[in-house]
This record gives C-alpha cells, structure tokens and sequence, in this order.
C-alpha cells in the first residue's frame, strides 16, 4: 500500500518545501553565484546553457507537481463540500458531484441561481450593478 502513495508523499512534501522561504533564499543564493561566476566563465555560451538547462528542468518538474498537489487539494476540498451538501438539511444533493457536469450544464444552473438572486434582491429592495445580466434579466 506505501508503494502505492510514494509519489502523493514525495509530491506534498516538495511541494511544501519548494513554496517555503528556505527554498527562496536558496534559488535566490543560487541565481546569486550564477551571475558571479559569469566574469570567470568570460560570460560564455556553456555558462548560460547551465541556468537555461537547471531552469527549464526545475519549471517542467514543478509544474507537474504543482498540478499534482492542486489536483490532490481540489479533490479533497469538493469532497467536503460534498458532504456539507449531503449532511445540511434542505440542501440539494443533486449538487454533490457538481464538478462532474459540463459547462453548459453548469452555465444553465448558475444563470438559474443568478436569476434567483436577482428577484431576491429586487426583492429586499438592493439592486445589482448595471451589467449584461441585468439587461438579459430586465428584458426577460
């Protein structure tokens, strides 16, 4: 079963310490000593390949991390909603798993929901800011 999680692991715990201000420093120290070798490199081609090279590796690596751990935390923060959703009395549960729908599905649930707030707050007496939506909703 660890076998199966150690990129989840490896990916958290570099993800952690690649957004600390311990990992800034270092770049910024690396960068630093970069730039003072180039007099005695003599500002050379090979010189520059070696920041081009380390950047380009380190940026393509932390993307797909970055990507990984956005994945994992979106994750976890839709199933929470979920279950808010589930648990709260009066709640639509046709809700749960919203992410999984299309773009036109949701479009149409959220001009739904922006009509809804449109009469409650004509409603209330609060009118929106002018926009398109008031305009598609006044002339409706």
């Amino acid at each position: 079963m660890a076998g199966r999680h150690w990129f989840a692991t490896y990916a958290h715990k570099t993800a952690k310490l690649a957004g600390s201000s311990a990992a800034f420093v270092g770049i910024c120290m690396v960068t630093l000593a970069w730039l003072i070798s180039g007099p005695i490199f003599h500002w050379s081609d090979a010189w520059q390949l070696v920041i081009n090279t380390v950047t380009n590796i380190i940026s393509t690596l932390m993307v797909f991390l970055i990507q990984n751990t956005q994945n994992r935390e979106s994750t976890a923060l839709q199933l929470k909603v979920d279950e808010l959703l589930r648990a709260m009395r009066g709640a639509q549960n046709a809700f749960i798993n919203l992410e999984e729908l299309t773009e036109e599905d949701l479009l149409r649930i959220k001009e739904r929901y922006a009509a809804l707030a449109e009469k409650a707050r004509r409603k209330s007496g609060l009118t929106p800011e002018p926009g398109p939506l008031r305009n598609e909703l006044e002339s409706a």
